[in-house]
């Protein structure tokens, strides 16, 4: 059950609404998530600017299945319902490769290292080993890209304890629920 009430749009405080707005034209909905998280203009747009900065990191195969990889480390439902829907959808990720970003992994091996180091990340609150950056400099990522992934992993991570924390009500398509798969 929700924690807090996802905003009718009368009651988007001002410094949110042209970033809601936005999101709403280009979603073509309203998530119960952003509806929610506008209620603070300072949160909702600086996780708004990180989002859109991040949406240049890698390519959105790989970035979708980070996403996938920190949510079910984190046990973010809600998050695991969108990311698998946009995975499927937008990033074109057949159901199967969807379960194996859930566990951590990848078909492709470039792609393969760069979820692995992220779970690594997340798992370990950054406190990755000499052997983790390594491997995922070796799959042909550069210090830049490694950046990027340590960056997607917090922006996700933010979504998922926010959604952990004030559950809204889903409005994505229901997902097996984290832990089970």
């Amino acid at each position: 059950m929700p924690r807090a009430a996802a905003l009718r749009p009368e009651q988007v405080p001002a410094a949110s609404q042209p970033t809601l707005d936005a999101f709403t034209r280009s979603i073509g909905f309203t998530p119960n998530m952003m509806a929610t998280f506008a209620a603070s203009p300072i949160a909702f747009n600086a996780w708004a600017a990180l989002l859109g900065a991040l949406s240049k990191a890698l390519d959105v195969k790989t970035r979708d299945s980070i996403g996938l990889a920190v949510s079910e480390v984190n046990g973010c439902d809600y998050c695991l319902t969108v990311h698998s829907f946009t995975a499927e959808h937008m990033a074109r990720l057949p159901a199967d490769d969807i379960i194996l970003a859930r566990k951590g992994h990848a078909r492709d091996p470039k792609r393969d290292a760069a979820v692995q180091f992220a779970r690594k990340v997340i798992e370990t609150r950054g406190k990755v080993a000499d052997a983790d950056v390594k491997a995922v400099r070796d799959a042909g990522y550069t210090d830049a890209n490694v950046i990027e992934i340590v960056a997607l992993v917090a922006m996700y991570s933010l979504t998922n304890f926010f959604n952990n924390a004030f559950d809204p009500e889903k409005d994505f398509p229901a997902v097996t629920p984290a832990g089970s798969i």
